[in-house]
Formats: structure tokens, sequence, C-alpha cells
């Protein structure tokens, strides 16, 4: 799941409860959490992260720090007092209702994350952690959304089913007039979701049916790349030239970048999901096509056979 920096003095814990369990399809389960404290939650960006904060079976969260430094009291805990934390992305946010959707990624008993939602109901607690009302604009915390495509031309989406609430999200907000095209891979031809995109933006859903992770949604963005690559003949163009990129080793660093926003980029590439699929995806998008890597936001928020901290 996706990364978080937390910075104690503008995040905190926010204490809420389920409103509303919805399976949308056999691997997404909409849970909406509601809560007076979401009065003094911030939305700070269209592909907003945030943490959630899991109760220990039979504990809750009797041993959950609270306080501006409750991230360094939550590192200090022993194991087995410490709160498991996961990170997920906010669907929705309905401020007047005081109401968040989230939508998790159901994959059976494997994890702390999976365990609960398929076993949550209305009226249970949960604690999350995201940014608060600034006192001012200033104030306001970066670090939980990436997407800025500035005034490029043309958008590229591309992620698995860990990034396709960020990528619905980002959708529904697009200009109309917006032109892109969207790459979401799913485990199953059922796990499609219904979502509201321009007209100009093309959204492909991608079901694995069993074949290995990201081969499928791989094959399909390096066909879109070289139309990007090759273009009109008369139109100004979209690469720079090949170049070199350092190799990261996505066992032991995070793979994360984004690049500064820009109104000169006649395309903007978003990229998300695990940390193995991204690292090809951008290394083909800049070193093989030629887009510039200022053109290439890219966020490694999995891996396989790797927990997240």
């Amino acid at each position: 799941m996706p990364y978080l920096v937390l910075v104690a003095a503008r995040y905190r814990v926010f204490s809420v409860r389920v409103a509303a369990v919805t399976s949308l399809t056999p691997h997404f389960v909409r849970v909406t959490l509601t809560g007076d404290a979401l009065a003094e939650f911030s939305s700070v960006g269209l592909d907003q992260r945030i943490k959630i904060v899991l109760p220990i079976p039979g504990h809750g969260f009797t041993d959950l720090p609270d306080g501006e430094d409750w991230y360094g009291s939550w590192r200090a805990l022993p194991d087995a007092e410490r709160n498991p934390l996961r990170t997920y992305t906010v669907r929705s946010f309905r401020p007047d209702a005081r109401e968040l959707d989230i939508d998790f990624v159901a994959h059976g008993d494997t994890g702390p994350a999976s365990r609960w939602v398929s076993a949550c109901r209305v009226g249970d607690e949960l604690r999350i952690v995201g940014p608060a009302v600034p006192s001012s604009p200033a104030e306001l915390p970066s670090g939980a959304a990436e997407f800025d495509p500035g005034a490029a031309n043309r958008i590229l989406l591309a992620g698995d089913e860990t990034a396709a609430p960020a990528i619905c999200a980002i959708l529904e907000a697009l200009d109309v007039a917006t032109v892109g095209h969207v790459f979401i891979e799913v485990p199953t031809d059922a796990d499609r979701l219904p979502v509201s995109a321009p007209a100009g933006v093309e959204v492909r859903w991608i079901a694995r049916n069993g074949a290995s992770h990201g081969v499928r949604m791989t094959d399909q963005v390096h066909a879109w790349a070289s139309t990007v690559a090759a273009g009109p003949s008369d139109a100004p163009s979209t690469c720079a030239e090949p170049v070199e990129l350092a190799d990261v080793d996505v066992d032991e660093q995070v793979l994360w970048d984004i690049p500064t926003a820009s109104d000169q980029r006649p395309v903007y590439a978003w990229i998300a999901g695990e940390a193995g699929c991204v690292k090809e995806l951008r290394r083909h998008l800049v070193r093989g096509v030629g887009l510039d890597r200022k053109q290439v936001a890219f966020m490694g928020y999995w891996r396989h056979g790797k927990a997240e901290n």
C-alpha cells in the first residue's frame, strides 16, 4: 500500500466508526466511516492517502497513543501492543455529512486489513490518521497526494487494484476537456468498477483472470507508449532523448518520485501499484520511449512478498 510521511504537528488520530459496508465486486469492499472528529479532517488532493489504524484483537485501541507525538509513542510500544497501520486512499470525503469512503481490496485472511474488512460491521470502531484542518492555508500538510498534471495536453494513469480507488477519484474530478488513457488491472472481469470519465479519456479495465500480476497491464501500457513515441509527423515532440536511470532496489528502497509541477509537459503519466511493475513501466517510458522523467510520477504502493511497515 502507499507510503505516507507522518508529521506529528500536522497529522492526528481521528476516532471513527463504520457507517456502512458495501460489497462492490468480488474483490472490492467500500467501507463508509463517520464520526464527529471528521469535522476537523482536511482533504488535500484527489489521490489522498491516509493511515488506517487497525484494532488489536481483544484490546481494540486501548494502547494507541494520542496527541502530537502519537507516532513516536506508537513506535516505542512493544510489538504486541502496537496497533497495525496500513495505508489507503480516500475514495471520497463528504465533509458536511462527516463521512469518508475507503475502498478495500479483499483478499482473504492474508493480512490485518483484509482480515478486518472481511469481518467489520456497522458500528465497529476504527482509527484513521490524516491531516487536520489547518489554522491557515500555509499550514496545510503536503506529501499525502501526488496527482498534479499541470497543463499537460494528455494524461496517462496506470495501476493495479491497489491504485484503482485513487484512479477512480482522479477520473471523476478531471476537467471535461481532458484527453488521455487509463489502464487499471484487477483480479477478474467481475472487478470492473463503475466510474465516470471525460469523453476524451479512454478507460481500460484489464482483468488478470489468473495471469501473473502486472503482465497484461504492462503490455497495454507499452502499446500506448509506442503511439506516444511515434506521434503524428506534424505534432510537437512529446519525448526527450532516451536517458539512463539509476537503479532502485524495490526490495530495500521506497520507489516513489513526484516531478515538480510544470505547464510545459505535453504528457503527464501517473503510475502506481506493485513496486516491481511500477519500476518496469517507468523505466520503459523514460529510458525506452524517451519521455522526460519530469513527465512521470510513479509510486510503489506495495511489493510482492513484503509487508508494509
